[in-house]
């Protein structure tokens, strides 16, 4: 705002003062309105100066007040802030889902791990979720199949034991040792006690006591456990497990390295029932933009890092280090394709570490939704290895 004058001026001169002060001042208030536009297009990632060129497919946030609006006022979508969950992540901060939304509203809500999504589900508070195989499974079976479905893929790996290396020098070292995973009964958690199992060790799945004790622990907050020396080592997805090697552990194990191909599914997309059987088209548009960011993800990877990256620095208020980033996303493989098969192994995994009778999972897909997108997009089909719902 310009200067008062200090000394009587002209009758001319107050005129071209207070026309002066009449633009700066429309200038200021447009300012914001600007910067904000600008910001909702997703140009500029604070992480790493990313752009819109090269191909992403964002539209821009402002998309919610933009074309049709959808059968539902409103969805309200879940994930997790793990690179695990980068699609979710990407597809969010640049606004893709949103462009495939229309006028219907994106709502979004963050979980630390599987379980507290699945009951946010059941309790009708979230539509549809990117999560974990394990919760996806317990809740499915609680339910007695009534209360999701898988309806696509997201990302396979990204998860990795790291450990003290003082303390920790080989698998046989880990027994008597004090794990972290991040929730009781989550993907890593039925992970790391069948990996228990396979070594001979007997582990009460419910306290985590026995040969070795699994110590469940929030993400956010393993690593600085780490550094105080109340955990020798932990099973956690990325950017966790990346963190921990920046704190001078080392990885003992990446859980890849367990299964035929190097490949298991680690996120993929359900939906509650109830909202699927309401909102199909709903569904379609936040799997023709979760499509849409694994496509973009694939095809500029240093593009997508800096999305997810600056998402993260949103919603954790600080971004993750090059290092980090770097070493968790070579880990990762982003794909449609939700591994239905490795579900099978996972459940049986949940069986065997004691926390799951034998499910029944019949019904869990329903990849319809996602093989029309797929079609249109001329993308190959997935398969739901014989458990899709009839």
């Amino acid at each position: 705002m310009p200067a008062i004058p200090a000394t009587p001026a002209s009758p001319a001169t107050t005129r071209t003062t207070r026309s002066a002060a009449r633009r700066g001042l429309a200038a200021a208030a447009a300012l914001p309105l600007l910067l904000g536009a600008l910001a909702s297009c997703g140009y500029g990632s604070q992480a790493g100066g990313s752009t819109n060129a090269g191909g992403s497919p964002n539209a821009g946030k402002k998309a919610a007040a933009e074309g049709p609006k959808l059968s539902a006022d409103t969805v309200r979508l879940g994930y997790f802030p793990n690179l695990t969950h980068a699609t979710a992540l990407v597809g969010d901060q640049e606004g893709i889902f949103q462009k495939e939304l229309g006028g219907t509203t994106l709502k979004t809500t963050t979980f630390n791990a599987g379980p507290s999504e699945i009951e946010a589900l059941n309790a009708g508070s979230l539509d549809i979720g990117f999560i974990g195989p394990s919760p996806t499974i317990n809740g499915f079976t609680k339910s007695q199949g009534t209360s999701l479905r898988i309806v696509g893929g997201s990302a396979s790996g990204g998860v990795k034991l790291v450990v003290n290396p003082a303390k920790i020098k080989t698998t046989a070292d880990v027994k008597g040792k004090r794990i972290a995973t991040p929730q009781l009964g989550n993907t890593q958690d039925v992970a790391f006690l069948n990996w228990a199992a396979n070594q001979g060790w007997k582990v009460d799945p419910q306290s985590g006591k026995g040969d070795v004790s699994v110590v469940r622990t929030d993400n956010k907050v393993t690593p600085n456990a780490y550094s105080t020396g109340a955990i020798d080592g932990a099973w956690v997805p990325e950017p966790t497990a990346s963190k921990l090697v920046s704190e001078g552990a080392k990885v003992l194990l990446d859980e890849r390295d367990l299964w035929p191909d190097k490949q298991f599914v680690i996120t993929h997309v359900i939906v509650s029932q109830k909202f699927l059987k309401e909102h199909p088209d709903v569904v379609e548009a936040v799997l023709r933009g979760s499509v849409k960011t694994n496509a973009w993800i694939n095809a500029e990877p240093e593009k997508a890092k800096a999305s997810a990256n600056a998402k993260l620095k949103q919603l954790s208020g600080k971004p993750l280090s090059d290092e980090i980033i770097d070493g968790a996303w070579s880990s990762l493989r982003f794909t449609d394709d939700p591994l239905a098969a490795t579900l099978r192994a996972q459940a049986d995994h949940a069986v065997r570490a004691g926390l799951l009778q034998k499910p029944d999972l019949d019904g869990i897909y329903d990849l319809k939704p996602l093989g029309k997108v797929l079609k249109a997009a001329g993308a190959p089909a997935v398969s739901d290895a014989g458990l899709g719902a009839k």
